[in-house]
């Protein structure tokens, strides 16, 4: 079954796919893209995370997969709070993850984070390799969200928790107004100017209106094979943490 984010494009919806123009976003925006994330979201966006990696912590997982993991803001914060486990990132962006490498060894966890160029969509892992697998804020860029789930529980222990932040859209009436302001037209004028890319911060915006939410991202988890699953919502419904575990 296929969902309107999956053919929502950053660039031309002709040509290449999806992925390949995510991939290329993201080696654009390299550069810019944590600036642009506390800017976008105030700063928040660390909130989000902390109540997120503290829900995977309490399950105590020794190995850890964090999928579309960008700059590695999420593994980091996995590695600082499970100092035991071995934490695994993976990325479609070299420019991406040129910038998480760096920030690993400038907190000199690199010993205990290692960063894979690869397809979110083809886990290059065995069955059953990690206890815990998170995305943050990366699911809305799957060309198949199916396929992204599907791997997900492959690569997931029986019993392990699959854990995804990703943004939402406020379901008031007057919150969403402003928040339409502001994603729509505040966002990717900031962005082209900080990144020189504003087909990527136009995406942004679509993406995230467009990507399965609430109940219908909890299918999507349960079709793949996962139980158990819930939602929890942050700042006003702009942000939901999914939570699920495999079968």
């Amino acid at each position: 079954m296929n969902s309107e984010v999956e053919k929502i494009k950053p660039y031309s919806p002709e040509g290449e796919s999806k992925t390949e123009q995510v991939r290329q976003m993201f080696d654009n925006i390299a550069p810019a893209y944590d600036f642009m994330n506390r800017a976008m979201t105030l700063g928040i966006d660390r909130r989000w995370r902390r109540a997120a990696v503290k829900t995977v912590a309490a399950a105590a997982p020794r190995d850890v997969l964090d999928v579309a993991t960008g700059t590695g803001d999420f593994a980091l914060q996995i590695a600082r709070s499970l100092p035991s486990a071995t934490v695994t990132g993976i990325d479609l962006s070299d420019g991406m993850l040129e910038v998480a490498r760096h920030k690993a060894r400038e907190a000199g966890l690199d010993e205990r984070i290692s960063f894979t160029q690869g397809d979110c969509l083809a886990l290059p892992y065995p069955e059953g390799s990690f206890d815990a697998v998170t995305v943050a804020f990366g699911v809305r860029n799957f060309e198949s969200l199916e396929r992204g789930y599907a791997e997900m529980a492959r690569v997931l222990r029986p019993g392990g928790t699959l854990a995804v932040l990703e943004l939402s859209t406020p379901g008031n009436r007057l919150i969403r107004w402003f928040y339409d302001l502001y994603t729509l037209h505040i966002i990717p004028w900031a962005g082209s100017l900080k990144s020189g890319d504003s087909e990527a911060y136009r995406y942004l915006p679509r993406s995230i209106a467009a990507v399965p939410q609430g109940d219908d991202m909890l299918a999507l988890m349960r079709a793949a094979g996962f139980s158990d699953t819930s939602a929890r919502r942050f700042t006003l419904g702009t942000c939901t943490l999914y939570l699920a575990h495999r079968l």
